[in-house]
């Protein structure tokens, strides 16, 4: 991990909801963001931040998030999703996360991710998978 990782770096994602991102079941014409799509685009949205500051054959994992899903966004809205590192704890990061459509605030919340090293998860999994017969 490089020394930037620290609390208070921010980055801002934009995007616009398409009919990838959105619901189905209430019918075309109640086609939102799905709230699993938004957190989706949360966990890309941080993961992207945190590349910035990590080293070669570093990445980072999600392990937790919480998240107030505050407003519906139409599809073909534009979204701005801000992320903010708040804590750093060793490999432990936690970020808070904001987002709006071009109308109204549709989230807050906290995501903490962990950073890895990818040859080391790499050897892990290999190992989960023999374990369980999968290799």
């Amino acid at each position: 991990m490089k020394s930037s990782l620290v609390a208070g770096v921010t980055a801002t994602s934009k995007l616009t909801v398409d009919r990838e991102r959105t619901i189905d079941f209430m019918g075309e014409k109640a086609r939102v963001y799905a709230t699993p799509m938004l957190v989706r685009d949360i966990e890309v949205a941080c993961r992207e931040l945190l590349l910035q500051h990590l080293d070669p054959g570093e990445d980072s994992v999600g392990t937790r998030i919480e998240l107030d899903h505050l407003a519906a966004t139409l599809m073909d809205m534009p979204v701005e999703l801000t992320v903010t590192i708040a804590e750093v704890k060793g490999r432990a990061v936690t970020l808070d996360v904001v987002g709006r459509d071009s109308v109204d605030a549709i989230c807050r919340g906290k995501h903490q991710r962990f950073v890895v090293d990818v040859k080391t998860t790499e050897a892990r999994l290999a190992a989960k998978a023999k374990k369980a017969g999968l290799a």
